[in-house]
């Protein structure tokens, strides 16, 4: 029987270069009942881990981020790219293939006692996600889990997470 949810997922071949097959969720977004069971699926495996906090990569982490979080009863927390949050923040660098980027955080938006959920709508080498891992680590917060929309399990990103913390996605592709 076919995932309706699954099936929403439109692969568009060549982009954003030749050779690439990009998964495009916007389908999902845009179907109220696809869009809920989206949700669903992303918040459940962690409704009992007590999460304090959704942190939302930048930028389609903010897709599914905030309703996860409402859904969780949870706070949410924006990582951006630098220069784009207006308070105090914090830094995190991390490599890319050729050079390096960061991700911040607000500096008050998390501390000691708080649960963190790290969510983006896809996990491709795990870079940032693991960045943003170190960057919730700095606040004293603790990461409680990944959740992801698309895994692009070939280039194996969920090796550069943190041991031991629970990794859910919906699709996953080989």
């Amino acid at each position: 029987m076919s995932d309706p949810l699954i099936a929403a997922v439109r692969t568009i071949p060549d982009f954003p270069e030749p050779g690439v097959l990009f998964k495009d969720i916007t389908p999902v977004l845009d179907d109220p009942a696809l869009f809920q069971e989206a949700i669903e699926r992303l918040a459940t495996p962690f409704t009992a881990a007590e999460v304090t906090h959704i942190v939302g990569i930048e930028s389609r982490g903010f897709w599914f981020g905030p309703t996860m979080a409402a859904r969780l009863r949870a706070g949410f927390v924006p990582a951006r790219k630098p220069g784009k949050l207006p308070f105090t923040t914090l830094r995190e660098e991390y490599a890319l293939e050729y050079g390096t980027d960061a991700i911040e955080i607000h500096a008050d938006a998390l501390g000691t006692g708080d649960r963190v959920l790290i969510h983006d709508d896809v996990i491709a080498t795990g870079g940032t996600a693991a960045a943003t891992a170190r960057l919730v680590q700095q606040t004293g917060a603790e990461v409680v889990g990944f959740s992801f929309f698309v895994e692009l399990a070939f280039l194996e990103g969920r090796e550069h997470l943190p041991e031991g913390v629970l990794v859910r996605s919906v699709l996953r592709v080989e």
